[in-house]
């Protein structure tokens, strides 16, 4: 059979536009980047630590040390696992423990002895390929403080690219991630970030994997507005694979914007979003709590928030704090359905929700006194009555409230000077 094309004039023919890469492919910097730490198994090792829904049977544990044992063949990281579950498995034993650690040194003498073979015989590009070498290593099989030091020894190269420092720091903030060391991972992101935007060596590839770096820290920091803007922009564009799941990302970017967005923009950019439709069978649980909040099911939506928070509680970035979390949810239901109301019967919330009275009445009352929700309680008529300022009066009130403070701050100075 002759095609169509074969009878359309070639002069006259469009040329065809470049196919879109499948969603969550990763780029050429991400192929290049150093395979360890492998942050799906310290993702594994944060389960069994907060005894994680499925992380009770025992099987992920053997999972885990026999990985650990096998793949990695990091006797240190062995140890400290198996310390945090307060368990002694036997897979490895104290004195293959030993002899691993032992010829690990061996190993990591010979690859410092590598890179001095290079300053000596070999180019700038032969000594910085034998110093990545030695810091993945190190990342694989050593200790954090270990490959650390590998990594500043690689970055203290007098002719690297700043491409290739970025990739360095960028690689450093894993490491310090893997091993929860939560403000050092910080601090290598922010270096990386500021190579990036003043050093000129961050390609669109490489900002675009540090925008998902920055965003993933701000949730471990709970700056979740900050976190929210920085991961929504990457999701038609993630190349990260390196640092977590596609899947992960997504349920990420989900319940970070999910806290922020207007309700237009949650169908826009969530429900309706192509990139997450494409993986919205897989994480179904968040996917409800998402839909039951735009269709004003309050009663789902609570039921939905009791099957996301196993979720939450397995994650690491979401597990440090989880107690927000849910509390920031129910706030946002009670927000949502208040704005519908000048008051409203606590019967007829409770109802909706599909709770008794008195725990509405219990939690309204305690985000009523925070000041999370503009209302006020008539306990003798059952009633809630919302109040609801405007805009310009609520930035009036809170100029006023910042002045105050500055003002106060101020004084105190005055009085230290004087001193």
């Amino acid at each position: 059979m002759t095609s169509q094309d074969d009878n359309t004039d070639a002069s006259n023919a469009k040329p065809k536009a470049p196919s879109k890469p499948k969603l969550g492919q990763p780029s050429a910097s991400e192929e290049s980047a150093s395979k360890y730490p492998n942050m799906g198994l310290c993702q594994q090792i944060h389960k069994l630590v907060a005894k994680a829904e499925g992380a009770t049977d025992g099987t992920l544990q053997t999972e885990v040390l026999t990985r650990i044992r096998e793949e990695l063949e990091n006797p240190s990281l062995y140890e400290s696992v198996e310390l945090m579950l307060g368990v002694d498995t036997g897979i490895w034993s104290a004195a293959d423990l030993a002899s691993k650690k032992e010829a690990h040194q061996k190993t990591a003498e010979e690859l410092e002895q590598k890179v001095e073979d290079a300053k000596e015989s070999a180019g700038d590009m032969e000594v910085m390929d034998a110093r990545v070498e030695l810091a993945r290593f190190a990342a694989k099989s050593l200790t954090e403080n270990e490959a650390l030091e590998a990594y500043k020894k690689l970055l203290d190269l007098p002719k690297i690219s700043s491409g290739k420092k970025i990739d360095a720091v960028m690689e450093s903030a894993r490491v310090s991630s893997f091993y929860g060391n939560t403000k050092k991972a910080s601090e290598f992101t922010d270096s990386a970030q500021k190579m990036a935007t003043e050093g000129g060596g961050g390609d669109w590839d490489r900002r675009n994997r540090l925008k998902v770096y920055r965003g993933l820290q701000r949730l471990l920091e709970r700056d979740v507005k900050g976190a929210a803007a920085l991961l929504i922009d990457c999701i038609a564009t993630f190349s990260c694979n390196e640092i977590c799941s596609y899947q992960d990302f997504i349920v990420y970017s989900i319940m970070s914007n999910l806290l922020h967005l207007p309700r237009p923009q949650i169908k826009a950019k969530i429900l309706d979003g192509p990139e997450i439709l494409s993986v919205a069978n897989d994480i179904p649980v968040v996917i409800k709590l998402v839909q039951s909040l735009y269709d004003c099911d309050y009663k789902k939506f609570l039921n939905a928030m009791v099957e996301v928070e196993p979720i939450l509680h397995g994650d690491r970035y979401f597990h440090p704090h989880l107690s927000f979390w849910m509390r920031e949810l129910h706030i946002l239901a009670y927000k949502q359905f208040l704005d519908s109301y000048q008051s409203v019967t606590l019967k007829a919330m409770a109802d909706a929700f599909g709770v008794s009275i008195d725990f509405v009445d219990y939690h309204a009352s305690r985000f009523i006194a925070a000041g999370r929700l503009s209302a006020k309680i008539d306990k003798y008529g059952g009633v809630i009555l919302t109040n609801r300022p405007d805009l310009k009066n609520a930035q009036y009130r809170e100029t006023i409230q910042k002045g105050d403070l500055l003002l106060n701050r101020i004084q105190k100075l005055a009085r230290v000077v004087d001193l």
